[in-house]
C-alpha cells in the first residue's frame, strides 16, 4: 500500500498490526536515451509491486541520490553524502517514532550503497530496530535472469530499458555498444568520465523485447518480495 494514499491514523494502525515498512531509494542521473529518473522510477516501482500483496506500507520514494560520477551531464543532481547520511538518518527516525521497526530501503542506484554504513551505526543506537538495504538490481536472481537474456548488460543498457523508463518519440540506437575502459574511467574526474561514455551507456544492447522485460521484472519483484519477508533478525 502506498503511503501517498494513506492518512496518519491509518499508518498508526498499520504500524501496530506489523511493524515493517518500505522506502525506495532512487537518483536523478543521466540514462543515456532513457529517463533521467530511472533509477527511482524503478526502485519505486518494484517497491510497490513487491510490497501490495503483502499489505506493506510504501513511503514515497527518496528521488535523489548520491552520483558525483555524472556530474557533467545536463539534469544529473547529486546529493553530497554529508547531506544524504542527514536525510537517511530523520527519516530512519520518522519511521522509527512511527511505530515500525523493520524497515527495507530498496535501493535502484549503486551510489547509494554507502548509506548502509550509516544505518549498521544507528541499528547501535536503535538496538530493536533492523534496516536492510535491497539493491533490487544486483539481486542473484535477477542477475542470473539477467544473463541468461544477455550478459552485455550496464548502467543505462537495455537492462534499464523498461516501458516506465523510456522517453516518448526518443528511439534508441540500434547496436551493440563496446565496453569501455573501465580503470581509466575510475580514475577520471566527471568531464573526462563523460568524454569516455559518450551517450552514457555503458556497454551492451540498448533495447530488448517487451517479453523478455517483463519476465525479468517479475523476477525482480519476487526477489524483492522475499527480502521484504524474510531473514529479519
Amino acid at each position: 500500500m502506498r503511503v501517498a494514499e494513506m492518512n496518519w491514523m491509518q499508518v498508526e494502525e498499520q504500524a501496530k498490526r506489523d511493524d515493517r515498512c518500505v522506502l525506495p531509494l532512487g537518483c536523478v542521473e543521466q540514462h543515456a536515451y532513457l529517463s533521467l529518473a530511472t533509477d527511482a522510477i524503478l526502485a519505486e516501482k518494484v517497491a510497490n509491486d513487491a510490497a501490495d500483496p503483502l499489505g506493506l506500507p510504501v513511503f514515497p520514494v527518496l528521488a535523489y541520490g548520491m552520483t558525483p560520477s555524472f556530474a557533467a551531464y545536463p539534469g544529473t543532481v547529486s546529493i553530497r553524502m554529508s547531506t544524504y547520511v542527514a536525510l537517511i538518518e530523520d527519516m530512519l527516525e520518522g519511521f522509527y517514532r512511527s511505530g515500525f521497526r523493520r524497515i527495507v530501503l530498496v535501493n535502484g542506484h549503486g551510489g547509494n550503497n554507502p548509506v548502509m554504513t550509516f544505518c549498521t551505526e544507528w541499528m547501535g543506537k536503535r538496538t530493536d530496530a533492523s534496516v536492510k538495504l535491497h539493491d533490487w538490481w544486483a539481486g542473484p536472481r535477477f542477475q542470473a535472469a539477467v544473463k541468461a537474456v544477455d550478459p552485455a548488460a550496464s548502467h543505462a543498457s537495455w537492462m534499464e530499458n523498461f516501458p516506465w523508463t523510456r522517453l516518448e518519440g526518443v528511439a534508441m540506437p540500434d547496436e551493440v555498444k563496446p565496453p569501455f575502459d573501465r580503470p581509466l574511467y575510475l580514475a577520471s574526474n566527471p568531464a573526462k568520465k563523460r568524454e569516455i561514455l559518450g551517450d552514457g551507456n555503458f556497454w551492451g544492447r540498448y533495447q530488448r523485447s517487451d517479453n523478455e522485460m517483463l519476465s525479468l521484472w517479475q523476477v525482480g519483484v519476487e526477489e524483492t518480495r522475499a527480502v521484504i519477508e524474510e531473514g529479519w533478525p
